[in-house]
């Protein structure tokens, strides 16, 4: 149950940062399924991709679930948290100045480059 929740707060934040700056939430969702739940890289974007798939990624998602890479689960919780959270994203963003939004934008990139540069 703990994990559960963990994963729909991790849809809600996803959601909102990608409501905020239009990232795709799996420039957020991959690197946190790795780096805090431990899946590997190819279940963190094959689980990712599962939960875009209506339609976007179906191809994709297919693919790594034939291999065993696709946790429908965990997909599930954060598609629930990321679709609430995309929508307070989105109002948060509206009301921002241009500037204010590319700042926020630029910090996000470069924390998730350096984790992903930096990690073990």
């Amino acid at each position: 149950m703990n994990n559960i929740l963990l994963y729909i707060a991790l849809g809600l934040f996803a959601g909102a940062l990608s409501g905020v700056i239009g990232i795709g939430g799996g420039v957020i969702i991959v690197p946190a399924l790795i780096f805090l739940f431990g899946l590997s890289q190819h279940q963190a974007q094959g689980t990712t991709l599962a939960l875009l798939v209506p339609p976007i990624g179906i191809l994709a998602a297919w693919t790594y679930y034939k291999h065993g890479y696709v946790d429908l689960k965990i997909a599930s919780f954060i598609c629930m948290g990321f679709f609430i959270g995309g929508l307070f994203g989105a109002k948060i963003a509206t009301n921002l100045p241009s500037v204010v939004l590319e700042k926020v934008f630029g910090v996000a990139l470069l924390l998730i480059a350096l984790k992903m540069i930096f990690a073990r």
